[in-house]
């Protein structure tokens, strides 16, 4: 088997299978549910990492794709009655072409323009997530979303969810690491890098630009669904702007386009409320901070660091 994967795709299976004793190692179902929480937000700063990293494409309306995966998935359970399964497909179906719709205009864009027309569309879906209350229960949230189920298996415990997050955010991500090595990947790069010296190799930009951003969406809507179906809750405030803000700054700390880097920065989005709970009041504080320090020493990011510390001993060695 090792030898049909890349190395990439090497180091995830026993790291993705060390990971199968998290329910045996973690001391109660709250430290356990934050095993499921990090799935989420994996998926989330690595699709994310998708767009900015590998592309280049700033995007700030990523939480906004998260929400209407979690609403949409959530609101077709409660109120039509839907398996939650078929509506976690219907919610990334809707990001994808919700995607579709606004990349087609925007996606010719680049730069700061870029960052202010998605910047736009997450203002216009935070705002239908409080006005339309009927449905989405208005700034109160959306209670009564119900679990998943497997027959009469409902997977409601923490130990359930685990299980169906790690399968779930594994197959994700063992699919955006042969997409990375793949023809696709390497013409996501080339468009980072120029998208002029990418048209004239051939590359059809615009068709790439759409075709990542409908797929990063997606995978946002898949996150939403399961925040939902997890916490059998949701509110407008999960899917500010400033939430895309954060993922953005996780993105950074993380190292863009560095697919490890996407692991740590769903470590530090999903430890760190959990370390400075105590100083909630500085929390915006300590990620600005954070950040600084990114940008300043260490440009590529806590996965860049860990590299050149990595090279350093093997040099020492």
């Amino acid at each position: 088997m090792n030898a049909c994967l890349n190395p990439t795709a090497r180091r995830l299976v026993p790291l993705w299978l060390l990971l199968l004793a998290w329910p045996w190692l973690a001391p109660n179902d709250y430290v356990l549910s934050l095993g499921s929480t990090f799935f989420i937000h994996l998926l989330l700063i690595a699709s994310l990492n998708l767009l900015v990293g590998y592309t280049g494409l700033t995007s700030l309306a990523h939480a906004a794709f998260w929400g209407l995966g979690a609403y949409a998935s959530g609101m077709l359970s409660v109120h039509a009655g839907l398996s939650p399964w078929l509506g976690t497909a219907a919610a990334m179906l809707l990001c994808a072409l919700c995607a579709a719709l606004v990349g087609l205009p925007t996606l010719r864009l680049s730069g700061h323009y870029l960052a202010m027309a998605t910047l736009g569309f997450n203002a216009i879906v935070s705002v239908l997530l409080v006005g339309l209350v009927d449905w989405t229960g208005g700034p109160n949230g959306l209670i009564g979303i119900p679990a998943y189920r497997l027959g009469d298996w409902e997977l409601a415990d923490a130990a359930s969810f685990y299980w169906l997050g790690w399968l779930l955010t594994g197959a994700v991500m063992l699919s955006l690491c042969f997409l990375e090595q793949s023809r696709s990947g390497r013409a996501l790069r080339a468009i980072r890098s120029s998208d002029v010296a990418a048209a004239c190799m051939g590359i059809s930009v615009l068709r790439y630009k759409i075709g990542v951003f409908v797929l990063a969406s997606a995978i946002a809507g898949l996150a939403g669904a399961l925040f939902a179906h997890q916490n059998q809750f949701v509110s407008p405030d999960s899917f500010s702007f400033s939430t895309s803000i954060l993922l953005l700054v996780m993105v950074a700390i993380g190292g863009f386009g560095s697919y490890w880097g996407a692991f740590l920065g769903a470590l530090l989005y999903t430890a760190l409320p959990e370390l400075i709970r105590s100083f909630h009041d500085v929390e915006l504080l300590i990620l600005g901070a954070a950040m600084i320090v990114v940008v300043g020493f260490m440009p590529a990011g806590l996965a860049g660091l860990l590299r050149r510390l990595g090279g350093k001993s093997g040099r020492a060695s």
